[in-house]
C-alpha cells in the first residue's frame, strides 16, 4: 500500500523482497532472526529516508516470530503506520493504539500474525535530548494520543513521499533540518511530554512566562528565521523539556502548536512585507515545504489564502523592514 506510490530516489532507498531467502542476508545485518510462518505468502519490504540526526525506516513485515537485539545509543522508536497492526511481544498484546520507544540496548521477541507496516526511528546521540527516553537498555510500550499518534504517522508518510518526488530537497542541510524539526516536534506530542510536576510552585510560573517572553522577543527579532527548539531551548539555557513544559502552562497548547503558529505568522509578515516572492518561497522560508498543508493550516488560522495576503501585501506596498 505505502510502496506503490513511491519510487527510489537519490533521498529515498526503497527495497521490496519477493522470497524469504533474498531477505535474510539484509535481517542478519540488523542483528535479527525471523521465523516466517506463511512463507508461500510472503512479501516484505522497506523504504529509508536520512534525515541531519536521525533515520526513517518504514516497513512492510510478514507473518513470522521475531527475534532482534536493537542497538539505538540515541533512542529510537517504533510506531505503527496503520489501524489494523497485530503483534505480541512476551506475552504483552499489541495493536495500532500503541507505540515502542528505546535508548540502549534492549534483546527483543515478537509474533506478528500478519502483514504489518511500521516505522522505525533511529535518532542520532548527537540529537539534543528532549527527554523522551527516561532509562536507558528498557524497551517501553506506551498509549499514544490517538491525535498525536496521527499527526506523527502522516509526518513520516509525508517525508517519505518528498524524499521519492523532491529528493533534492534534501540535498541542503537546512532544507532537511526543516523536515527534522517537524519530526521532533510531532514526537514531542507523542510522548506527551508534561514536565510541570511543580504546578503550584510560584517560582516556576513565573520562570514558565519568562521562558515563553523569551521565544515571543526571539520571533520578533527574527521575524524569517527558522525556529529550532533544540537551538531555541540552547538560547535560553534550558531543556527542551522545560521549555515544552512553559510553553503548555503559559500558552495552553503544545511546544509544536506554539512553534507552528509563530511560523504562520512569521510566514505573513514575509508575505505582507515581499515585493517579488512567491507564496511558495515564503513558505519554505519558514520550514513548510508540504503546500497543501500550509495553505489549509493557514487558511484555518487567517481565514483567507496565503495568495491574497500575498496580493494585498503588494497592493499596500508595506515596508520591507
Amino acid at each position: 500500500m505505502f510502496f506503490d506510490a513511491l519510487a527510489p530516489s537519490s533521498a529515498l532507498q526503497l527495497v521490496q523482497f519477493a522470497d524469504v531467502d533474498a531477505f535474510r542476508p539484509a535481517e542478519q545485518l540488523e542483528d535479527a532472526r525471523s521465523i516466517p510462518l506463511d512463507v508461500a505468502n510472503f512479501a516484505a519490504a522497506r523504504a529509508v529516508v536520512n534525515l541531519p540526526g536521525c533515520r526513517i525506516i518504514v516497513a512492510r513485515s510478514f507473518a513470522r516470530i521475531l527475534e532482534t537485539t536493537y542497538r539505538a545509543p540515541g533512542g529510537m522508536v517504533i510506531l505503527p503506520m496503520t489501524d489494523d497492526l497485530r503483534a505480541s511481544s512476551s506475552g504483552i498484546d499489541l495493536d495500532s493504539r500503541i507505540f515502542i520507544a528505546l535508548r540502549g540496548n534492549h534483546h527483543c521477541h515478537f509474533v506478528e500474525h500478519q502483514t504489518n507496516y511500521h516505522a522505525l526511528i533511529m535518532f542520532s546521540p548527537a540529537l539534543r535530548d528532549r527527554g523522551w527516553f527516561d532509562r536507558a537498555d528498557a524497551l517501553w510500550v506506551r498509549i499514544a494520543d490517538p491525535a498525536a499518534h496521527l499527526h506523527a504517522r502522516q509526518l513520516v508518510l509525508d517525508i517519505l513521499r518528498t524524499a521519492s518526488v523532491n529528493p533534492h530537497m534534501f540535498e541542503t542541510r537546512e532544507v532537511a533540518a526543516h523536515l527534522q524539526e517537524g519530526l521532533l516536534l510531532a514526537f514531542d506530542d507523542l510522548f506527551q511530554i508534561d514536565p510541570m510536576s511543580a504546578r503550584s510552585a510560584p517560582s516556576a510560573s513565573a520562570r514558565s512566562a519568562r521562558l515563553v517572553q523569551q521565544i515571543d522577543d526571539y520571533v520578533s527579532a527574527y521575524p524569517t528565521s527558522p525556529i529550532y527548539t533544540a537551538n531555541l531551548a540552547d538560547e535560553f539555557g534550558v531543556s527542551v523539556r522545560t521549555l515544552s513544559g512553559a510553553v503548555a502552562k503559559v500558552r495552553g497548547m503544545s511546544l509544536h502548536q506554539y512553534i507552528r503558529l509563530k511560523r504562520l505568522w512569521a510566514t505573513r509578515t514575509q508575505l505582507l512585507r515581499t515585493s517579488g516572492a512567491s507564496v511558495a518561497t515564503c513558505a519554505r522560508a519558514q520550514g513548510f515545504h508540504h503546500l497543501g498543508e500550509f495553505a489549509s493550516a493557514y487558511r484555518a488560522t487567517f481565514h483567507e489564502a496565503p495568495s491574497d495576503t500575498l496580493a494585498r501585501g503588494r497592493q499596500t506596498g508595506l515596508p520591507a523592514s
